[in-house]
């Protein structure tokens, strides 16, 4: 009989957990022909999220969960749980239930008997979500997509089925500076997309402000485009071609593009534009030392569940 992993990060999720939990194995129980473990990972969560994970420990041997010692960030979370799974298939959900449960058993057919590696949920739309932060991320994605060449598409999430091939596959990819959906996309296999319609969170509160989103954002463009970098010469180019048009503008026109306050923008825009490419190249010397100390990715305080010979 197969084995399904199914991989959820948790952070402040006390409200949601029991709810996903009865969802999710009603929806496991249907699926003919593979049997289900839950991989709930603790990303450093300070509610009772530990508390009711302990619980389902107890109450289900097939509940296995991780506590991380901080708040590592569910990138390092969805890693963590990959590399404890023990499973032929394993699927990446969240627990707050905008993934839907009942999805599991027509992924599993897919990835099963359709010969795709991976098969993957695919928003419809953005049902819950306030009007400016649906048109941000639409934004985000199309930008994300034409830099840096991979598909990471508007409604392309983790909701995802992937083989252990394909498994094993992500694994082998250990930066510290993770972005699961541009690594999904760069490691390839086969994948069929499954549209489900968005729905708001079944309790609680969404952990993503448009801060962290904004970085999140940033990490995954740096993260696998050099664009930004390259974006430094053109822009240069510019300038040079700019201060040649305002000089020879200068001798056509005598005195009428010149004088102080003509000159104080141009050394306000000139630096404005110098400080934000040397950001931007800050970012990137700031990742490659962060993956040159080559610290781990995430530390785990306490284990539940697992046999002592499960960690891969």
């Amino acid at each position: 009989m197969d084995k399904i992993s199914i991989i959820v990060p948790c952070y402040n999720e006390e409200k949601a957990l029991p709810e996903f939990y009865r969802r999710t194995s009603e929806a496991a129980a249907d699926i003919d022909g593979a049997e289900c473990e839950f991989i709930f990972v603790d990303d450093g969560s300070s509610d009772h999220t530990p508390d009711i994970l302990e619980s389902l420990s107890r109450a289900d041997v097939r509940c296995r969960s991780i506590s991380f010692s901080r708040n590592f960030g569910k990138e390092a979370a969805m890693y963590a749980g990959l590399q404890n799974a023990s499973g032929d298939y394993c699927v990446f959900m969240d627990a707050d239930l905008q993934h839907p449960p009942e999805l599991l058993k027509e992924m599993y057919h897919v990835v099963k008997t359709e010969g795709y590696d991976c098969c993957a949920g695919l928003r419809e739309d953005r049902t819950g979500e306030n009007r400016l932060r649906s048109l941000l991320s639409r934004i985000f994605y199309k930008v994300v997509t034409h830099m840096c060449k991979l598909d990471m598409g508007d409604g392309k999430g983790d909701f995802r089925m992937m083989n252990r091939t394909m498994a094993d596959s992500v694994l082998e990819l250990k930066e510290y500076n993770r972005y699961m959906k541009g690594i999904f996309s760069f490691v390839g296999f086969d994948t069929k997309w499954i549209p489900f319609h968005n729905v708001g969170r079944t309790a609680g509160e969404t952990k993503w402000s448009f801060g962290s989103l904004f970085r999140y954002a940033v990490d995954g463009i740096l993260s696998f485009s050099p664009a930004p970098a390259s974006m430094a010469g053109a822009t240069g180019a510019l300038l040079i071609l700019a201060a040649l048009l305002t000089g020879i503008g200068t001798v056509v026109f005598s005195g009428a593009l010149s004088g102080i306050p003509l000159l104080i923008c141009l050394i306000l825009i000139l630096n404005g534009i110098q400080m934000f490419f040397l950001s931007i190249l800050g970012q990137y010397i700031s990742k490659d030392y962060m993956e040159s100390k080559r610290r781990p990715i995430y530390i785990v305080k306490k284990k539940r569940g697992f046999p002592e010979v499960a960690e891969r």
